[in-house]
């Protein structure tokens, strides 16, 4: 099932520049304000490799972001800003966080390693959600030029057991020691990372995950490059065989965290906000005309008095609707320009409104909106949302919202998350959700550590 190795991963040199002021948020999370950031913070930091700023190319063998990206990894490595391990590691990553709007104080913990990529068919890694295109292309792009890794595939996997958090964590039996890396982010999330190269630990954590399924929590458009990128530079007769210490060819394996989903939501430290969208560029749209159609699919579409439509608001009056709605069915709410509205549809519904979607995957609130609402209402096909048109996704109902109000869209979508028993179920099923259906908090840093597909040393 899942292969796991150790890698001499590359790290920020704590001796020549400051980790917590080179590393960033996953390269899709970054907004054009933090990107700015990132690039006045140093001039080492990873938003130059992985999301650089379209400048002007006037510099000797620079043609775009790809080709200078590669150029700064390559400098970073031959100065010493960024070291190689001098052994194969497996590394403990902690996150230590405050929830988003409770308060509440929680902790995450996974394992950094390799893992051997596998396509989906082989029922090894399993994906939950749509990819878009444009995002492929362009990563492939960077991992073509770059030849190296540098955020975390997040993976789930399951092991009542918790075999890995108990030999690569502090315990009863292991004392506490100072990690290796400590950064605090933007959002106030502790990230902690220990190294470790004892030989029985690496066989024990082998020999716990060989027989484990993964999900993708995060990191889908990153897989899918890896795959890619693999089947290209697979040599035809790889003349040795992968075994346990390394896979059959760099570009076989891709850098993963892997975290323990059992234990239940929350308790296992993963947490899952909900992703809310807001739809632009349709032709003859009207609010009068959305509710008319919304009739035809929901059981209960009405008019709701937001004060203000603030993002607190908006969101306080959701969870309102989907308390009256009931724990089985969908709710959401629709706003524009004009009006809010709360739909909801019952679960004894359901197969009447979307007889063509498959009963498991009828319970989850993002394949209404995207079967029920963006293609069946709003003509909205799934491939134009593949290809990124129509559709924009964010964490924030301030966020799009506002573009409906400013006029500059028709209609926002304020939902509830997926929670992570319908993930694991769907997942397992085979059913893929919508893109962007799921968000897990807290993200994990991309810098922490890399894998170079070309060692040096």
């Amino acid at each position: 099932m899942a292969r796991i190795y150790p890698f001499r991963a590359l790290r920020y040199n704590p001796s020549l520049v400051r980790v917590g002021d080179c590393v960033t948020q996953p390269y899709d999370k970054i907004t054009p304000s933090m990107q700015a950031a990132y690039y006045a913070r140093s001039p080492y930091n990873l938003v130059r490799v992985i999301l650089g700023l379209p400048e002007l190319f006037d510099e000797p063998g620079v043609q775009d972001v790809y080709t200078r990206a590669a150029r700064d990894f390559r400098e970073w490595r031959l100065s010493g800003i960024l070291a190689q391990e001098a052994e194969p590691c497996l590394f403990a990553y902690e996150q230590r966080f405050t929830l988003p709007g409770s308060g509440k104080q929680a902790s995450r913990r996974g394992l950094i390693a390799l893992g051997a990529v596998s396509p989906y068919t082989e029922a090894v890694v399993f994906r939950h959600e749509q990819t878009h295109t444009r995002a492929r292309t362009d990563r492939l792009n960077l991992l073509r030029a770059t030849r190296a890794h540098f955020g975390q595939i997040f993976m789930l996997y399951s092991d009542p057991a918790r075999t890995v958090e108990s030999v690569l964590f502090p315990g009863p039996h292991r004392p506490a020691t100072v990690p290796d890396i400590e950064v605090q982010d933007e959002f106030g999330v502790l990230h902690r990372v220990w190294k470790n190269s004892d030989p029985a630990v690496i066989n024990i954590i082998q020999g716990a995950l060989g027989d484990k399924k993964l999900i993708i929590a995060d990191g889908h458009h990153r897989y899918e490059t890896a795959l890619a990128y693999a089947a290209e530079r697979a040599p035809a007769s790889p003349g040795r065989r992968g075994n346990m210490e390394q896979p059959v060819y760099p570009e076989a394996a891709v850098m993963m965290t892997l975290v323990n989903m059992d234990g239940g939501e929350g308790d296992s430290g993963l947490y899952i906000l909900p992703t809310h969208r807001v739809v632009h560029g349709l032709r003859g749209f009207t609010s009068a005309g959305f509710a008319a159609k919304a009739r035809e699919l929901f059981t209960r579409v009405e008019p709701v008095a937001v004060d203000g439509r603030s993002a607190e608001a908006l969101l306080q009056t959701l969870a309102r609707v989907s308390a009256e709605a009931g724990p089985d069915a969908t709710a959401m709410l629709a706003v524009t320009g004009d009006q809010v509205l709360a739909l909801v549809l019952q679960a004894s519904a359901r197969a009447r409104a979307l007889p063509a979607v498959p009963e498991r995957k009828r319970s989850l609130d993002m394949v209404v909106l995207h079967d029920g609402v963006l293609a069946g209402l709003l003509g909205i096909s799934a491939e134009a949302v593949r290809a990124g048109e129509h559709v924009q996704y964010g964490r924030d109902a301030g966020e799009v919202v506002g573009p409906v109000l400013r006029g500059e869209a028709e209609i926002a979508f304020l939902v509830n998350p997926v929670s992570l028993a319908q993930l694991r179920e769907n997942t397992f099923a085979g059913e893929v959700m919508p893109q962007k259906s799921t968000d897990f908090y807290p993200k994990l840093l991309s810098g922490l550590t890399i894998y170079a597909l070309d060692e040096q040393g």
